[in-house]
């Protein structure tokens, strides 16, 4: 399956710390992150990850036609309600359009390991019944 990973500046350690627990999990499906998440992501577990732009830069807009294609099965955006920044991706578009897609959402850790843990038991199988539909 395909997962898409956005962390906002705030979050980017607790994104690492994600991948680093669920190592085994995630090598088993194809990563897609926005360009300083995705690099922090290889850097800390080794993992290959497909990169997009800085989420400020386009990054989250290539996110978003992916999920748009419905190529995306899983997003993970570990975002910054308190101290965003007015450079980092927002969060309205992307859960829009995982709405739209029917494609699950985490925004935070606690919901982030719940679905990396359906998804390792194969009960997000359902998503390869849509994709491309």
């Amino acid at each position: 399956m395909n997962i898409g990973l956005v962390a906002h500046d705030n979050k980017k350690t607790l994104m690492e710390d994600l991948c680093i627990a669920y190592r085994n999990i995630l090598l088993k499906h194809t990563l897609f992150a926005t360009g300083t998440t995705g690099s922090l992501i290889e850097k800390a577990t080794g993992l290959y990850v497909n990169k997009y732009l800085a989420g400020h830069l386009g990054g989250e807009q290539q996110l978003g036609a992916q999920i748009a294609q419905n190529d995306i099965d899983l997003v993970i955006f570990l975002h910054d309600p308190t101290k965003m920044k007015s450079y980092e991706p927002k969060l309205d578009s992307t859960l829009r359009l995982c709405d739209v897609y029917n494609i699950p959402f985490a925004t935070n850790i606690a919901t982030a390991e719940a679905l990396l843990l359906a998804l390792d038991k194969g009960d997000l199988d359902w998503r390869t019944l849509v994709e491309h539909n």
